[in-house]
Formats: C-alpha cells, structure tokens, sequence
C-alpha cells in the first residue's frame, strides 16, 4: 500500500470496519435494516421515536403494550443494544421486532436507547449517551415529562435495565452509575445481560479494536471493559438487587460472562444471582433465530425475571 495515498486504509479492522486516511469510515459488518415505528397488527404495540438530545441527533424509540385500564402502570425496561459498540440502532429491524414481541410478551413499557457508535465517536460516549437517555427517562418521574406514555403508564418503582452484547457491557455500566449516583424516583429492580461483551486479562480477537475505539484506556484493567478484574472492586455497589445473565455454549465470551457471574458473586453485593447456559448456541443467536425454541426459552426466562410469581 502507498502510505503516502491521503485515500489509503490506515486502520483495517475487517471484518468490522476500515478507517481511512481522509478519515471516511467503510462498515464492512451492515447494519440490519432500519424500520419505522409502527404499530403492530399481531400484538397491539405500539412505538414511537421520541428525540433526547437534538444537539447529538439522538433519540429513544418506545414500546407499549396494549392498555386496557387508562390507570395501568406497568414495569419500565430500558434496553440498550450490541452490536461491538460500533453496529445496529434502536431502529434496526432485529431490535425492533425483539422489543415489540418482548414488550409484549413481559407487558412492559420499553425504551430502547440510542448512542452514538464508535469509531467515529470512540469510547466513553456510548456511555455517556446511554446515561443521558436514562436520566431523560427519570425526568418523568414526577408525571410531567414530554413523553405521555412514560407520565402515564410507567413504574418507575419496577425498572429494569437490559441489553445484549455491548449493550449488555453498557447496561451494567449503567447500573453501576445509578448505584453511585442515584437517580431520583427511580427503583433498578433488575437488570439483565445476555451474552455480555466483557474484556478479561488475556487479549482476544476484539482487543485491537477495542484499543482503537476506547483510547488510552489500559482495557484489561478498567472496569467498564473488565469489571471481573482487580477484585470486582465496582460490583458491590451494583445499583440494582436482582441480576439475570444468559451465556450460549459456542459463544467465545461465554467464559467472561461466567467471570462476570463469579466476581459479582464474591462482590459482597447482596442481591439475587443467575446464570442461564444456552448449549450448542452462539452469540446473541435469540436475536438472529428469534423463532427457535431455544430463543422461545431465553423470552420466557427474561419474561419470568421482569415479572417474578410471588
């Protein structure tokens, strides 16, 4: 290659992305499709786009389930999605449907989380939207917020936090921030990490981009990449009192996500614990294969955590 092309790769993490020396980025990894709000004929959700920051162009789409009494409050999940930081949106078709048939099956309002993606926006600000958008959300506390659904219909006293993948990475995150800082009304019941990307000790295929995108960050100590590491000094403060993880037997971070399991265990926090294998899956296959039995059985898991049988 000429290093001396202004139009050359000067960063080529395929099969992700390449960064080139005019600073155009080429997505190699597509996003899936993006889809409108709608309002679906199969199960009577409803969703809509709602802008959080117009000086970040971000926005939240929201979920809710059909309302029978004008009074209903239900449990508020706010979901976060993968995608390595750097992929997928709120708006995908594949997060889309998952939080239609999810806010369905569990009857909860969901609030799926946009941020601003790496490499072009590198790490920390995938953390720093997500916790913007929770705090937009705990502005509706009171019943005089701009978005209605969330005024009207929203518990905020049964909360919940989610995601897959990365998100899962910043849904924990974001967890240990409500823990420290508190968010005013707001009760974390829960929070929930399906295949979690976490970084440990050893680098791994992800660890050169992950020092791209996070930089000058030591990964393998931090405790946003690795929270299992140096003694899982954040996890006792985790600002919630139930955790529900699933990890998939072909999945390369299975063994973080047990790590994750392990150090949150002997954390000193005292909330509920759970892990859930999926044998002979690969990561985060429920999204890709939603129709499969074995996803069929992860939905009922999350189902059953966000509305536990007294």
């Amino acid at each position: 290659m000429d290093s001396s092309n202004p139009t050359g790769i000067l960063h080529d993490f395929a099969p992700l992305f390449r960064v080139y020396r005019n600073g155009k980025v080429e997505r190699i990894t597509a996003d899936a499709e993006t889809v409108p709000p709608s309002s679906d004929p199969h199960t009577g959700v409803q969703s809509k786009d709602t802008v959080v920051s117009q000086e970040n162009s971000l926005s939240v789409r929201l979920f809710i389930p059909k309302i029978k009494d004008p009074s209903q409050k239900l449990p508020l999940l706010i979901y976060i999605h993968g995608g390595a930081f750097c992929f997928e949106s709120p708006f995908s078709s594949m997060y889309h449907n998952y939080l239609t048939n999810l806010a369905h099956q569990a009857n909860v309002i969901a609030v799926s989380v946009q941020y601003r993606r790496a490499p072009e926006h590198p790490l920390p600000i995938a953390y720093d939207d997500s916790w913007a958008a929770i705090q937009w959300v705990a502005s509706h506390v009171s019943g005089d917020g701009v978005e209605s659904w969330l005024n009207k219909h929203a518990d905020f006293e049964r909360t919940f936090l989610a995601g897959d993948s990365a998100g899962a990475n910043i849904a924990h995150n974001m967890t240990v921030r409500a823990g420290v800082n508190g968010l005013f009304g707001v009760k974390t019941v829960g929070m929930v990490l399906a295949h979690p990307f976490f970084g440990g000790k050893e680098p791994d295929f992800f660890s050169p981009v992950l020092e791209y995108i996070f930089p000058g960050v030591k990964i393998y100590d931090d405790p946003r990449i690795n929270p299992a590491g140096a003694g899982g000094v954040e996890l006792a403060g985790l600002g919630c009192s139930r955790v529900l993880i699933f990890v998939a037997g072909k999945d390369g971070l299975r063994e973080r996500g047990y790590s994750y399991y392990d150090a949150l265990k002997k954390s000193g926090w005292g909330g509920v614990l759970e892990i859930v294998e999926t044998e002979g899956e690969d990561h985060v296959f429920h999204l890709f294969n939603p129709n499969c039995d074995k996803a069929a059985f992860v939905m009922k898991q999350v189902v059953s955590f966000i509305n536990p049988v007294h």
